[in-house]
């Protein structure tokens, strides 16, 4: 195996990185949706000029490759209905979610135009062993796990959002068939999960399967009010019946795996 660290802005990198791949699954971006509010131009650069490169990359030098290109269900904004569904209407609420669409359009705009076979999978949120904990660029559960680590509370803004989650595991098995199947082609599919769970209720499990850690509830801080979708969970019937996939690992059986694997590695991701 080898691994090329680089920049995906980078051109000159993406012209050698593309030769002789058979799979692409696209995950490089930038997470944070408070970073993207604070320095948008580099959110611009990497979610979506460089996807742009990217697939011209493999347009020029590559164009048989099948790309699996991470999403997000942070396009749909604030619900007009649950559970979203790929009907819903796209009105992201941050620059983070604007630049993702563009990156996603793209993916699509190349696979109908030049026929490099690409699809979307509209992530919500995934955990799971190896996810960032350091702090909350990538996902809030990160800053959760650490702190319960560290002995310390952690805080739980607001509490009543309704959420779904994906553990790791179910995720990548989503990627690999999408990228095995030629039904997925051209299409923008939403993960999710039919276990629906308050954000308190889901921090009062965490520490239920931990046995260990304490929280605090607080009101949402101005600055994140402002790009907060509220209630949140998908319709994931369209990739169930078009590919076969649905989620198998609990929300129970996830939280007990990703908490064992942290209290045994944790200090190297703190």
């Amino acid at each position: 195996m080898k691994i090329n660290i680089s920049d995906v802005r980078d051109s000159y990198s993406m012209r050698y990185l593309v030769n002789e791949i058979d799979f692409l699954f696209n995950l490089a971006g930038q997470t944070s949706h408070m970073d993207s509010m604070q320095d948008p131009f580099s959110d611009l650069e990497i979610n979506s000029k460089a996807q742009l490169s990217i697939l011209e990359a493999f347009r020029q030098y590559n164009s048989k490759v099948k790309i699996v290109f991470a999403s997000t269900r942070q396009l749909y904004g604030k619900p007009d209905y649950l559970p979203v569904d790929e009907k819903h209407p796209i009105r992201p609420i941050d620059i983070n979610g604007i630049n993702k669409l563009a990156g996603e359009n793209y993916h699509i705009l190349y696979n109908n135009v030049y026929g490099i076979r690409a699809c979307a999978l509209r992530l919500t949120n995934t955990y799971g062993p190896g996810m960032r904990i350091k702090d909350a660029r990538q996902t809030f559960f990160g800053i959760w796990i650490r702190q319960v680590l560290q002995g310390k509370p952690f805080e739980v803004w607001g509490g009543e959002q309704l959420r779904d989650f994906n553990y790791v595991e179910d995720v990548v098995d989503a990627f690999l068939i999408a990228a095995t199947n030629k039904n997925a082609e051209g299409k923008i599919f939403n993960l999710g999960s039919n276990e629906v769970i308050s954000l308190k209720q889901f921090a009062k499990l965490f520490i239920e399967v931990a046995k260990m850690g304490t929280f605090e509830i607080r009101e949402f801080p101005e600055a994140r009010k402002k790009i907060d979708i509220g209630d949140y969970y998908s319709d994931y019937q369209l990739i169930k019946k078009t590919l076969g996939w649905q989620p198998k690992i609990s929300l129970r059986e996830g939280l007990e795996q990703t908490i064992r694997y942290y209290k045994k590695y944790g200090t190297a991701y703190l």
